[in-house]
């Protein structure tokens, strides 16, 4: 059977596995403030969200996920999360909550458009880079940091067909479509673990910067290459793209990449 991009599929076991210590996602936000994830870290996480989305929030295979989050360490684990209990992952557009899904997660900015959504549950996160939980928690509303932390740090293994649609953006994609996608970029780029590429993007930058089919996540756990969030207006960017060893970046919002790293399109 083809591989899926769940986290208990086969690559993403073989990548934490490998080596769990190993950073997964390295994330600045606009002030300079940094927090770094390991492997095992952000499969933890995983684990918390996906058995909060079972069994705190009912979730079955096939449900919508609407991720009305930038692109954040966060969001990156709901979407592997998604895949994990076998939901459609469906990242939003910047100041919009798609429609219809069963649930949504939205920043503090997009609650009340969340709540509009037609969503059956509605989760909201701070985004705090220390964990804080939301300022005024609207009625209906399930406050992502104060819940996950009450579940388990072990998802037991969820059967996931990866013939099934795992995420939708410009159109339905298939999990199985999803590794390919992921495998076919880190083999383009000619990826590997001594790599680690920065996404150079603001803080409100969608989850489209990844790609539409998000292979850039794909590529980064089939090469095992760790991910630097950081925006590219920072100051001192050279010097931060050299203190986190990166070999090559993305430039998702204009910015020139430095010299010395390889950029990639």
């Amino acid at each position: 059977m083809s591989d899926t991009p769940a986290a208990p599929g086969p690559a993403w076991r073989a990548l934490v596995a490998a080596d769990p210590a190993r950073p997964f996602v390295t994330a600045y936000d606009a002030s300079g403030g940094r927090v770094e994830l390991s492997r095992a870290t952000v499969d933890n996480w995983v684990s918390k969200t996906s058995n909060m989305l079972i069994d705190g929030l009912g979730a079955q295979p096939g449900d919508r996920v609407a991720v009305a989050l930038p692109l954040h360490w966060q969001s990156l684990v709901w979407l592997l999360a998604s895949w994990s209990v076998g939901a459609i992952a469906e990242p939003a557009r910047p100041g919009e909550v798609p429609s219809g899904a069963q649930f949504a997660v939205a920043d503090s900015d997009r609650l009340e458009a969340a709540l509009d959504s037609g969503a059956e549950e509605v989760v909201g996160t701070s985004l705090h880079p220390l964990g804080l939980p939301l300022s005024g928690t609207p009625p209906m509303v399930t406050d992502y940091t104060v819940e996950v932390r009450g579940h388990g740090d072990h998802f037991a293994h969820y059967p996931v067909d990866p013939a099934e649609a795992a995420l939708r953006t410009d159109r339905e994609y298939t999990g199985a479509e999803l590794v390919e996608a992921g495998r076919a970029r880190a083999e383009a780029w000619d990826l590997g673990e001594k790599d680690r590429i920065a996404v150079l993007a603001g803080e409100d930058a969608p989850l489209s910067v990844l790609g539409a089919d998000l292979s850039l996540l794909g590529a980064a756990v089939h090469a095992g290459t760790p991910l630097v969030l950081t925006p590219g207006s920072a100051d001192g960017l050279a010097q931060r793209l050299s203190t986190e060893h990166v070999t090559a970046a993305v430039s998702a919002d204009g910015t020139a990449v430095p010299e010395g790293v390889r950029a990639l399109d």
